[in-house]
């Protein structure tokens, strides 16, 4: 039986996310080493050395259904430079989480960042029929939460003492979601911010 959602390619102006795979591998440990993006301690993105498992983990949660993960790719260059999934993948209910998300930092707060979620949430919404997108971050990772915020995404509650970060101390996750109604405004906000 074949997954839910397919894997396909999403394209526009400046980006494109395709199914990850193992060729993106060199792409994207140059790619982390920009802004050196594992040194975070409040988020959980991969050092170069573990590169090749993080994409292999991301593999193996795909061939069980819980994930789609993709390789973003700047149009300009064809080089990969980051990851986003949907995850937490519930068929039943038409919902997904958009999430394990990272950009080379230059690629942070960009039109191609900007038109990588839209591409995602057009295709949730608009082709996968989902009745809510998810957001989830860590309640210190104030600048996703800001960004999350943007999209015009509501917070949905926190989940307290949710996950250990990789220093062992506990993180509260906020949770935030656009619902389909939602969808029209949100999409109209997120094409108009591409255009400026």
């Amino acid at each position: 039986m074949t997954p839910w959602p397919e894997a396909v390619t999403l394209s526009g102006r400046f980006a494109r996310l395709e199914p990850l795979a193992h060729r993106h591998h060199d792409d994207l440990v140059r790619a982390v080493r920009d802004g050196e993006l594992w040194t975070l301690w409040y988020t959980s993105i991969p050092h170069p050395d573990a590169m090749s498992a993080e994409i292999e983990r991301r593999l193996e949660l795909r061939e069980r259904g819980s994930m789609l993960p993709f390789a973003a790719i700047e149009l300009a260059t064809g080089e990969a430079v980051g990851m986003t999934t949907y995850m937490n993948v519930d068929a039943v209910a038409r919902r997904v989480e958009i999430g394990s998300t990272w950009n080379r930092a230059r690629d942070q707060r960009t039109a191609f960042n900007t038109e990588c979620k839209l591409l995602l949430l057009t295709h949730a919404f608009e082709a996968l029929d989902c009745i809510a997108v998810e957001f989830r971050t860590a309640t210190h990772n104030r600048r996703s939460r800001r960004a999350i915020e943007r999209l015009g995404a509501k917070l949905d509650g926190v989940l307290r003492n949710h996950q250990r970060y990789a220093n062992g101390a506990l993180r509260d996750t906020c949770v935030y979601s656009i619902v389909a109604a939602e969808w029209p405004a949100v999409k109209a906000g997120l094409t108009f911010a591409l255009e400026r």
